[in-house]
């Protein structure tokens, strides 16, 4: 088991907001798509066969996944920072780097050992992402989209003021009706218009 691989290296913390949102849409989200979303965050398929990944291991990181997901919906730094401590500890945090016997690049783990399970690697792996994004951001950089009719989690980690919407279209759907909202409130009073 390994961290997200990209052009920009292990990504945890984005694969665990892919998780999460996915178990969003459908909380018993079978074994295969579980291990698909895996594959495409740089786990190997071949180590998410049946066998290494049995429905048993698949329904164990689900609930992993719907444990970090009540993190990723912590607004409150504090209470997100215990929580995230408590899963560290009750993972062994032990920190460690390896490159899985030469299969992958060279990546810190903090789960107990090679063997451990998918439910501790992921809660490892998912605290420490997170534990990092409080350190280096001083605070808890993600949340839940604030338009209307979407509840996707984000990550806040890019320049610029604090992000809002999981995306530019959710932006831009917000934007667009409160500028419509405010179009109607100002129909029944416009500026200008003197009483009396």
């Amino acid at each position: 088991m390994n961290d997200v691989v990209t052009g920009r290296g292990f990504q945890p913390a984005r694969r665990l907001v892919d998780l999460a949102n996915a178990l969003r849409a459908d909380p018993e989200l079978p074994r295969e798509e579980l291990a698909e979303l895996l594959v495409r965050h740089g786990e190997r398929p071949e180590d998410l066969a049946e066998e290494a990944f049995p429905p048993a291991c698949a329904a164990e990181l689900r609930s992993a996944v719907a444990r970090m997901t009540a993190v990723l919906a912590e607004t409150d730094t504090g209470r997100a920072a215990r929580v995230l401590n408590g899963i560290l500890a009750e993972c062994g945090a032990r920190p460690r780097l390896t490159d899985h016997g030469g299969r992958h690049p060279w990546h810190l783990h903090v789960d107990r050992d090679e063997d451990a399970g998918w439910a501790d690697w992921f809660l490892a792996a998912s605290a420490l992402a997170l534990a990092q994004i409080v350190t280096e951001h001083g605070r808890a950089a993600w949340g839940e989209c604030a338009a209307p009719g979407c509840s996707a989690f984000y990550l806040d980690t890019g320049p610029g003021s604090a992000r809002r919407y999981c995306s530019a279209t959710c932006a831009s759907r917000a934007r667009v009706a409160a500028h419509r909202r405010r179009r109607r409130e100002g129909a029944g009073n416009p500026a200008g218009r003197r009483e009396g």
